[in-house]
């Protein structure tokens, strides 16, 4: 079963569309792995998968080397803070925190407005 969850996580994350939530989910509750734990084994997970993508995004020029410029300085900060921030939170907490944002992230997925998309062609 971790191979397949490893697999369809490796789908998700390489189209941008959240697969460590998958792994961190299917990590905490059924592999019983602490929370900051789990984090950390997502992120390892994430940096092969992150290279591969990437790559292949840059040759299809799907990225906006632009934005990526502007937000990339904001994000590092971020990187650290959390980071730093995980070593006086509790695991509980942080999954507790976790929880919170994944039903956040959710109702708007479910209840948020929706960009329009255009028409294929």
């Amino acid at each position: 079963m971790s191979i397949i969850v490893g697999f369809l996580t490796g789908v998700l994350a390489s189209m941008g569309l959240g697969g460590g939530f998958v792994l961190v989910v299917w990590l905490t509750l059924f592999a019983d792995v602490g929370q900051k734990t789990a984090q950390g084994i997502n992120l390892l997970f994430f940096l092969p998968i992150a290279f591969i993508s990437l790559a292949i995004h840059l040759k299809n020029k799907l990225v906006n080397k632009a934005l990526v410029k502007k937000m990339a300085l904001g994000g590092i900060a971020g990187a650290v803070l959390g980071t730093l921030a995980t070593r006086i939170i509790d695991n509980s907490a942080l999954r507790f925190l976790f929880a919170l944002f994944l039903l956040a992230f959710g109702l708007k997925e479910l209840f948020g407005k929706q960009a329009e998309t255009a028409p294929a062609s």
